[in-house]
């Protein structure tokens, strides 16, 4: 398969994001709200699908499929996993209020992540699937992996920007930090003089 190095690569950029993710709860975890609890999950679980979806053609191709069915295959079944991993997210009470929570505050990105990201992971695999123009299925595959992995990267993303928002002060210009004391900035000409009695 002339493709395998290309989708190992993306399998080991993918197990970076799960392990950005897990390092994230480890040493936040008393610090993390749960919106952020369920973006931490939302990594990991992309993640993990990513690095199981990149090495499934690779492991795939090793019993000699051609490749139409090679890659109709590794479609399905990938559609499959995204639509299970979903199923069992969403069944969680914690992450569909979570879900609910970041529709309301964040309408944009809410459809960025549902209405662009994962109809162009989706529509790829199921033309694929239904053999739509067989020249393309790898391309289709690749496309739609690619899309995920960068789905992992967009909610990675909010997360880390979520948490810097939820520490005041820090990153800004507006406010000196406590330990200093505010610089002596007056010149010396325009020092109070003492009122004359």
């Amino acid at each position: 398969m002339s493709d395998a190095a290309l989708f190992v690569g993306i399998a080991e950029i993918a197990g970076v994001f799960v392990g950005f993710a897990a390092l994230i709860s480890v040493t936040g975890r008393d610090e993390i709200a749960p919106s952020q609890l369920a973006q931490v999950r939302a990594v990991v679980t992309i993640g993990l699908v990513v690095i199981v979806a990149a090495l499934l053609p690779v492991a795939l191709s090793a019993y000699g499929l051609d490749a139409p069915v090679l890659w109709r295959v590794s479609s399905g079944l990938f559609l499959v996993l995204v639509w299970v991993v979903m199923a069992l997210a969403l069944r969680r009470p914690e992450n569909r209020r979570s879900a609910r929570t970041q529709a309301r505050r964040s309408p944009g990105l809410t459809a960025v992540f549902w209405g662009v990201l994962e109809v162009a992971i989706q529509v790829p695999l199921l033309l694929a699937v239904l053999g739509v123009v067989e020249d393309l299925a790898r391309a289709f595959y690749t496309t739609a992996l690619v899309v995920h992995l960068f789905e992992a990267a967009f909610v990675l993303g909010q997360l880390v920007y979520a948490r810097m928002a939820d520490r005041p002060g820090e990153g800004t210009v507006d406010e000196a930090p406590a330990d200093e004391a505010p610089a002596d900035t007056a010149r010396p000409d325009e020092a109070s003089e003492p009122e004359a009695t």
